[in-house]
Formats: C-alpha cells, structure tokens, sequence
C-alpha cells in the first residue's frame, strides 16, 4: 500500500457531471509500429490494422471528443490540457483512470480523454482496456478485433499484433475482448509488467491511458497502480455517495485499515 499512499489524495463531488483529480503514483520510466514524420503530424500505421467506426454509435455511446462541432468535446479538451501540463511538469507518461465504484463513466472517460490527447500534434495516445472483469472499451467503440489482449494473455499473440487504429490519427487501443478468471493474479503477474514496461519505453510523445477496474470491487486497480506514474480518479455527481468516496481514499491513505468485503456485483 505504501506505494500507492499518494495516488488519491482528495475527491469531491460538484454540482454538474464528473469531477476528476490527477495525483502522482511511482517512478517514471514508450510502443507503437508506426512511422511518423517529425513533427507526428502524418502517421502511417504499418503493421497496425486500421478499424473504422461508425459515428452514430459513438454518439449513442457519448464518444464525442472526435468530432468537434460537438459542444462536449470541449469539456475534454480542456480535462487533456489539465492532464498534460502536469504530466510534462513530472515527466509522466502513463496514466491509469479510476473511479470508486461501477457507473461512474471511467471508460467514457478514458475513451474520450485518449482521443482529445490524440488530437495533439505533438503527441500520440494509446488506450489500454486494463478492466479484465468487465471490458467496455471495444464494446463503446463498436469494434470487434481479431486479436486482443485476451490473446495476449494466453500466449497466442505478441503486443504488436493485438493494437488497432480506431481511424483516429495518433491513437492506438489494446482491446480487452472478453472477461478474463483471476483477473488481480494476472495483472500482477511479470507478463504484465514487462507490457506496461514495454509500452512506456519507445517514445517520449506517447502518453499510454490504462482503464482499470472501479477501486472497491477489487484489489485489481491495485495491484497496477504502482507500476504507473498517475492516477485520475472519476467521479459521477449523484452516483458516487460521498462515504464511498472517502472509503476509497482511506484504503490507499491508511496502510492497515480494513474495509468491509463487498461482492464484485459490477
């Protein structure tokens, strides 16, 4: 828990939708099979297949940070613009997103934050469905992909073959396509840190976003946030009680507080 004691500092409900805060987690230390020109203004995705989305169902699903007349967009543009300038402030590069419990919007989130980085010419995204138990990333961008994590996972596919291009210009996602058993085991497993690692590497423009399971239904985030550089926490205003909040801060601020078990019921 010691390494995580920073990761939630302080959250507090507002008036309107969700409220998020970014605070520092471990060390610091880049992947993608693309070539770019200099300036990452044109990029040619090699090796990586390209996945056309349809628009009406990202509107359905409340994907808006890719098209701009959308009025929504901007509230991410500006949540990027937040997120950026402390991130270059540290030299941080990956960022794992949170809330404290299901329905909160973490993945609509992470989804649309990764895109309006995307949108970036100095910079280019990857999005990682790090929600073993309950993947969403595929499902909200309508794409089914031939290769995930899943394959991953089980030996039967390398890092560069389970990447995709959502027709978005400098932006990559790792699906997780199915739920996966033993999910905390996994995701604390060597194979996992050695992708995280992996990912973190290559490029100083690449800012990697893990979406991770809600903190109190699991000990799944947990077990990833140390190996990341920080942490956004979502909160849904009206769906997220305040004592829920506070639980969540306590179990990474208090080193031997107990919680109470709780089903996984998300």
């Amino acid at each position: 828990m010691e390494k995580i004691k920073e990761a939630l500092a302080k959250a507090r409900l507002q008036n309107a939708g969700q409220q998020v805060t970014i605070k520092p987690l471990a060390p610091q230390s880049q992947i993608s099979n693309v070539s770019t020109d200099t300036d990452l203004g044109k990029i040619n995705y090699i090796d990586t297949p390209v996945i056309r989305l349809d628009q009406a169902h990202l509107e359905k699903h409340r994907i808006v940070s890719h098209a701009k007349h959308d009025a929504n967009s901007g509230v991410f543009d500006s949540l990027r613009t937040q997120v950026l300038q402390k991130m270059e402030e540290n030299n941080w590069r990956t960022l794992a997103i949170v809330s404290p419990t299901p329905e909160s919007g973490k993945t609509l989130v992470s989804i649309n934050l990764a895109i309006s980085i995307a949108h970036q010419p100095n910079k280019t995204a990857i999005l990682v469905d790090f929600d073993l138990r309950r993947p969403k990333v595929a499902t909200y961008l309508g794409i089914h992909s031939d290769k995930s994590m899943n394959d991953y996972l089980s030996n039967q596919a390398n890092v560069n073959q389970i990447m995709f291009n959502p027709s978005i210009p400098r932006l990559v996602v790792i699906p997780t396509m199915r739920p996966v058993s033993k999910s905390a085991e996994i995701l604390s497993s060597s194979k996992v840190v050695s992708l995280i690692q992996e990912l973190r590497e290559r490029y100083d423009s690449r800012i990697i976003i893990f979406d991770l399971p809600p903190i109190l239904n699991s000990d799944d985030a947990m077990v990833v946030l140390p190996q990341v550089d920080c942490v956004l926490l979502v909160v849904a205003n009206g769906m997220s009680k305040e004592s829920e909040i506070e639980e969540t801060l306590l179990g990474v601020v208090l080193n031997r507080a107990e919680v109470e078990a709780k089903a996984y019921y998300y």
